[in-house]
């Protein structure tokens, strides 16, 4: 029997043999990997990673874009992005925060079923329990920046205020 490692649900790895989990759970929707399309500035991007890593290259490197555009998966673009981070254009720590608001904000805005699960979060916290990644998520020790998590709230709270005007 093989072990493991299960990051979202220790449960299935704790508790069963031979188990291997893979239904998504209930706000997977939040998710850059999820596979909503997101129209942004005229492109058609098959998910919010996708566009995301594909405009980190738009301008500096126009070919790793392209690349990352056509891949097949959101997978494949982030391990392409990597690959390729020392191509990225030179401001991109300092507006990537503001890119991801707006990918965000265009999901939410072109797929009503994003938006409905966005508003039932009522006034939880979101945090992307990433184990990985502790700058858009929690990290593996879960004092990460979690700023993903952070623009679902605030955007979760301007449609919010948005509906009492």
């Amino acid at each position: 029997m093989i072990r493991l490692e299960q990051y979202r649900d220790k449960w299935l790895s704790e508790k069963m043999d031979e188990v291997i989990g893979f239904y998504p759970r209930e706000y997977y929707c939040f998710d850059n990997f999820s596979s909503f399309k997101v129209l942004y500035k005229g492109v058609l991007y098959s998910s919010v990673e996708e566009a995301y890593q594909t405009l980190g290259f738009i301008e500096s490197c126009p070919e790793v874009a392209d690349k990352i555009k056509n891949s097949y998966s959101a997978h494949e673009a982030q391990k392409i992005a990597y690959a390729n981070k020392d191509k990225r254009q030179s401001n991109w720590d300092e507006i990537k925060i503001s890119v991801m608001e707006e990918l965000l904000r265009a999901k939410i805005e072109q797929n009503p079923y994003v938006k409905k699960k966005l508003l039932e979060t009522e006034d939880y916290i979101i945090v992307e329990d990433s184990p990985k990644d502790s700058f858009w998520g929690w990290g593996e020790d879960r004092n990460g920046q979690n700023n993903l998590g952070k623009l679902w709230m605030k955007l979760r709270e301007e449609i919010k205020a948005e509906r009492k005007e």
